[in-house]
């Protein structure tokens, strides 16, 4: 290769990478800027953050949590959806549980996803004065679950158990499990450390068959960021927040719907409660509260 040709192949080579930085780099860029500053663009494009006497509270796409120092939830707050993004809300740590459909026995360290439900659930109950019983789950809010160990058909499910274990009630919590009897069998607690996966799974329904606790009050969403409840969710708290701000609740009722949004386009999705918008509106109405 001469000099000559080296020399004019490196010029084109410049002359492009000029070229695509003055229309990708520059161009494109300040195009998108430009645009984003449109009416009705460019409150998203900044963020979307909510302000109260010109300080910003937080953004209107960012859930957050309406707890005091200790974790508990205010009483005169309608609460958000659960999050696993670090400590709840992180948009630095934005992520799922990565818990799935079969995550239903306990682990020393790490509960499973039915217990985390049957926790949460139990709580929101208690919390807002609804029951909190849900199919699976136990009256103490862990995964209604047993071990039945004895031997198996050719299909691998026991048909003459001589053992029965409640995998998710340790001994060192109860001495009473949430079954006395499987298939005639006595129902033990289970024993600290001991595996019994030896044993076939077996969850039990339960006589909870309609929850009123709703599944947004109890599962995460996909980025533990949503900062959406259903309307399911934001009418099971009316009386709570109600009763805390000292209004009726039928008012509490009509300013939620005020800050209910429908679907998007009309068929897309389902309808949704902003929290922190909801929450603001009540600080504004009733400063008391």
């Amino acid at each position: 290769m001469t000099f000559t040709t080296l020399v004019r192949q490196h010029w084109a080579a410049l002359r492009a990478l000029l070229v695509l930085t003055a229309i990708l780099g520059i161009a494109y860029p300040v195009f998108i800027w430009l645009l984003a500053q449109l009416p009705g663009l460019r409150d998203n494009a900044t963020g979307s953050i909510l302000e109260v006497d010109g300080k910003p509270v937080g953004s209107s796409l960012i859930g957050q949590s309406f707890t005091d120092a200790d974790g508990n939830p205010l009483p005169q707050y309608f609460q958000s959806r659960p999050s696993s993004a670090g400590d709840g809300y992180d948009p630095m740590s934005t992520s799922a549980s990565n818990l799935g459909p079969e995550s239903i026995v306990d682990q020393p360290d790490k509960p499973s996803l039915l217990t985390l439900v049957c926790q949460r659930s139990k709580a929101v109950g208690e919390l807002d004065g609804v029951d909190g019983a849900r199919p699976f789950c136990t009256g103490d809010g862990v995964g209604a679950v047993l071990s039945v160990i004895g031997p198996p058909d050719a299909a691998g499910n026991v048909v003459r158990p001589t053992r029965v274990v409640s995998v998710n009630e340790p001994c060192a919590t109860t001495r009473t499990p949430f079954l006395a009897t499987y298939e005639n069998v006595r129902v033990e607690c289970a024993a600290p450390g001991e595996d019994y996966r030896i044993g076939q799974i077996v969850p039990i329904h339960g006589p909870a068959l309609d929850p009123a606790v709703p599944a947004d009050a109890v599962t995460a969403s996909g980025s533990g960021l949503d900062p959406h409840v259903s309307p399911a969710y934001a009418a099971i708290q009316v009386d709570r927040v109600a009763k805390a701000r000292g209004v009726s609740a039928d008012e509490v009722r009509r300013i939620v719907a005020e800050h209910t949004d429908g679907r998007t386009l009309g068929f897309l999705g389902e309808p949704t409660v902003n929290v922190l918008k909801l929450n603001m509106a009540l600080d504004a109405r009733y400063p008391g509260g």
